[in-house]
């Protein structure tokens, strides 16, 4: 969909994650982050500024009440891809503000602008929804995993990193974007297309801005697990072209109601399909990268080869983690959770090792962070036990 502001209503990751960290954060990095939260404070409240006036504040507290509603099982999807190497709280969190936040202010803003001008033009405004809008919000929408790439690299690892945090971008965009709509559909067309609206966009496509921006992941997450200088810069552009194309080809559907249902049931389900699949595969191929370099890690004498096992099933993890809290209790249970979690990060940073993507600096973080998960699995139950 376009996220245009409408005329107003005529009624009123270091592989030591886990375990604990050398120093604090760098005052450049608590820089930026002050940075970031002040941007998406001015940003967001502009953008719900501007949905109030245009709707009224009834109908933005409908329709946020409405948009949360799709939001809890889509955010359940990705956190349930990332259970294999769990990407930080305060990374997710950052893309999901900065889809609500950043990138629907910078498409609210070019989009209201471009409207305009096609109308002023005589031309049709839903060209905007069709050919703007793609590539302005895939575009905002984009910086946020390719900020995360470029200044968080060693938290990327490959395509699952990047589906996560294209969805998490995503999931913010589609929730603000569905309070106007949702907010304009009540006060123009009261209840009925308020239940049309809310039928539309979050029971028939929820996943829709995460998907379109996952394609942009993708295209990020290969750059990050290759060498090849060919694929870093043709993946990344080529991946938004998809996700604008994809974007783009949902609007037309939406916009020329005649059609929607055949390209829902003929083209978008069946890229949807595609997208479930690709994660699997994508989440498959995580568990036997944790479960190969953890073997080597076992045979290399660093870890029992009961923990190397347990490491690469999910079923033992959990079990791993009942068995830790039946034995000491809750704080048992969160050290075996970050023993488990600091072994994924080696394995990890062992891969782009193995592949040549990993910095100077990763036989010293490698070596620090076996030493940490020796400390780890001090504190937790034999191997045998678990």
């Amino acid at each position: 969909m376009t996220l245009t502001a409408p005329p107003p209503a005529t009624s009123g990751r270091g592989p030591a994650r886990g375990a604990t960290r050398v120093g604090g954060a760098s005052s450049l990095t608590v820089l930026v982050w002050i940075g970031f939260a002040l941007l998406a404070a001015v940003t967001g409240t502009l953008t719900l500024l501007t949905i109030t006036l245009s709707t009224g504040a009834g109908a933005v507290g409908i329709g946020a009440a409405l948009a949360l509603v799709p939001v809890i099982p889509v955010v359940a999807f990705y956190l349930w891809l990332d259970r294999w190497e769990r990407e930080p709280p305060s990374l997710l969190a950052f893309a999901l503000i900065w889809g609500a936040a950043v990138a629907t202010f910078g498409a609210l803003l070019v989009n209201t602008a471009a409207d305009l001008l096609l109308i002023g033009s005589g031309r049709e405004p839903a060209l905007v929804s069709v050919l703007v809008a793609p590539l302005v919000e895939e575009l905002f929408k984009g910086l946020a995993v390719l900020l995360v790439f470029l200044l968080r690299r060693q938290e990327f690892d490959g395509v699952v990193d990047g589906l996560v945090y294209a969805g998490m971008v995503g999931i913010g965009f589609a929730f603000v974007e569905n309070i106007l709509y949702l907010g304009t559909a009540l006060a123009e067309d009261g209840g009925q297309g308020l239940a049309a609206t809310f039928v539309l966009r979050c029971v028939f496509s929820p996943f829709a801005h995460p998907l379109f921006t996952s394609a942009t992941g993708v295209g990020i997450g290969l750059a990050a697990r290759t060498r090849r200088p060919w694929v870093r810069v043709v993946a990344p552009p080529t991946g938004y072209l998809v996700a604008v194309g994809l974007h783009s080809l949902w609007n037309y559907s939406a916009s020329f109601g005649s059609s929607f249902v055949a390209l829902y049931v003929l083209v978008q389900v069946p890229i949807f399909a595609g997208f479930v699949v690709l994660a699997l595969i994508s989440r498959r191929r995580e568990a036997r990268l944790i479960s190969t370099h953890m073997a080597g890690y076992a045979a290399a004498g660093w870890i029992a080869q009961a923990d190397a096992t347990m490491l690469g099933s999910m079923r033992v993890r959990r079990a791993a983690r009942r068995w830790a809290r039946q034995v000491a209790g809750p704080e048992g249970a969160r050290q075996m959770r970050r023993f488990q979690s600091l072994a994924a990060e080696l394995a990890f940073l062992r891969e782009r090792m193995v592949r040549g993507t990993a910095g100077p600096t990763a036989a010293a973080q490698e070596y620090a962070g076996l030493v940490g998960l020796a400390q780890l699995r001090a504190t937790l139950p034999p191997p045998a036990a678990c």
